[in-house]
Formats: C-alpha cells, structure tokens, sequence
C-alpha cells in the first residue's frame, strides 16, 4: 500500500482538523435540534433534514437518509434523541458503503505500460494543485511519474504544471500553447512507456463548454492515448471543489455525461462547511470518491477512506 496508504496518527489529526468547519456547523445545529426533547418526532426530524441540506449532503439523499431513520425510529420505540447521533453516523456509513466508496484501486498497475491517469475538471477547483500532490505522493512510493500538460488553451495552466514539476522532480511533457491536446497526451505517454514509468497523468483543459464538444475532445484525447497503450486511460479523475456545495454536483452531471468518470477527488474541504458534499455526490453519481483534499501541504490529499472519514466526522 505505501505511504500514501497509511493512516497514520498525523493523518488522522489532518483529517480531523481538515472536516473541523463541517463538524462544528452540523453538531451545534444538530445540538440545538434535539435540545429539550428526548424521542425522536417529526419536528426534530424536519430539523436534521434541514441540517444535512445546508450541509449540501444534497436534497435526495437527505430524503433517503430522513427515511432509513424514520423507519428505525418506527420499529423501535425506546429510539430516542441520545441516540441520533450514533444512528445517523451509522446510516450515512451504510449509504457510503453500498455506494462503492468502501475501497478504491491504489495499487497503480498496469498490463501494457504506465498507469494513466487522465484528470478533468473546471479551473479553478483545484485541478492542477491536486496533479502535484499526487505526483509528490506516488513519487513518495517510489513510483516513476511523468505529467502531461494537455490543457494547452491556458498559458497559466502549462506554467503551473511545469512549477509543480520543478517542485515535485518529475517529468513533464508540454508543447506550445494552442497545440492540440491530443498530440501532448500521445508524446506524453510515447515517452513515458519508453522510459519506464510508472505512473502518467495528465492535465485536461477546464473549460466547461458545451457537453459535446468536451465530449469530443475528451475522446479524442482518450483514442489517442490508446495508440500507445491500448487500455489507457485506466482512470478518468474528475476534480471538484467540495466548496462550492450545489455546484459541484452541477459540474459532476456534466463530467459524468461527456466521459466515463470513473474516481473522484473532492478539494478543498478544510475551508468549508460543506462536507456533507462527499456523501451526496458519493450517493447520486455511484462513483468511488478516491481522494479528498483536507488542506495545503503536500500530505493533505488523502486517499477517501469511508470509515475513516464518517468516523472523523463523528468525533
């Protein structure tokens, strides 16, 4: 598993104090909802549902977990308001369960060449920030990695990547500005096959066009990419800021439409209040959540663990 594995005590601490804004705003609510009652009545229940939306777990899901708990409630009649806390951590691990967040692929092998990695996203949320992590975190695992600077509508977005590089100490591939994407991803991957890596990923443009000329592009970049090893790209990782609440699931359902998404990364945690984003988007878009990032510093792009994280956020 490697380092980036491993829950240590210092990663823990990270993860805790990265959810510490969504904790506080739910359980102060939380604590005021049930304050003065002891069983668990339709009042207090519209006031936990009422706290799960503003903490953008995202409207139908919130249903879904309003009703698992009104159910239990109704076959037990001792259920009472000391018990809800303990009731809604189990539910929401349960919903994380059973939508395949349980365990993701970190073992970053491939049949016919390098992993490749190809990741999407808007600018802005934290894309190209969450490339050099990774990059620092497999090169901790003694990993082999080379960048692919495939958003070439963006002068910042290439010069960026190539700071990260720098930074880092990894390969990187660029062209010239305006190049066509797919011409970097087939030189980006040529190259790293030919010099062994392990790992590639590589940077899409984040522009939010229409969904069919993302969609086309997006393929194209992938068919080429295939030229070189058949069965690349192995993930597709679509970037979003946890931030930024409703919007997050807008930019999923246009991701998720144009290409086979098949990991997330959700950004930017530590500064919000919205952490309840991860269980939502989890839940509607039956996609494994794979890394959250919980702060600034290199280590504070976490591979998602379920447990560990419902048990952080319950501390």
């Amino acid at each position: 598993m490697g380092i980036f594995g491993i829950f240590s005590k210092e990663k823990k601490k990270s993860l805790d104090s990265g959810l510490s804004k969504t904790k506080e705003s739910v359980f102060k609510k939380l604590s005021r909802a049930v304050a003065g009652k002891t069983k668990v009545d339709d009042e207090v229940l519209d006031n936990l549902e009422e706290i799960l939306i503003s903490s953008d777990v995202g409207v139908d899901t919130t249903i879904k977990i309003i009703e698992r708990i009104e159910k239990r409630v109704s076959t037990d009649k001792y259920f009472g308001t000391s018990e809800l806390n303990k009731i809604l951590k189990e539910e929401i691990a349960n919903l994380l369960e059973e939508n395949n967040s349980t365990e993701v692929d970190i073992n970053f092998s491939a049949k016919n060449g390098p992993y490749v990695i190809m990741v999407v996203g808007v600018n802005g949320v934290g894309k190209t920030t969450t490339i050099g992590k990774l990059a620092y975190q497999f090169k901790n695992m003694g990993k082999k990695v080379y960048l692919g600077a495939a958003d070439t509508f963006r002068a910042a977005a290439v010069e960026q990547l190539d700071i990260w590089s720098k930074r880092v100490d990894v390969d990187i591939v660029k062209q010239d500005m305006g190049s066509d994407p797919a011409s970097v991803a087939f030189d980006t991957l040529s190259s790293a096959k030919a010099n062994n890596a392990d790992i590639v990923i590589i940077d899409t443009a984040g522009r939010l066009h229409n969904k069919i000329n993302l969609m086309n592009e997006l393929t194209k970049i992938k068919n080429v990419m295939k030229k070189v090893i058949p069965d690349a790209p192995h993930e597709i990782l679509l970037v979003l800021d946890g931030s930024t609440g409703q919007n997050a699931f807008e930019q999923a359902k246009q991701f998720t439409a144009a290409t086979e998404v098949n990991a997330l990364a959700l950004t930017k945690l530590d500064g919000t209040a919205k952490g309840g984003v991860v269980i939502g988007i989890s839940d509607q878009f039956k996609i494994p959540v794979k890394y959250i990032g919980i702060g600034e510093q290199m280590e504070d792009l976490q591979i998602f663990n379920k447990q560990e994280f419902v048990d952080s956020l319950f501390s």
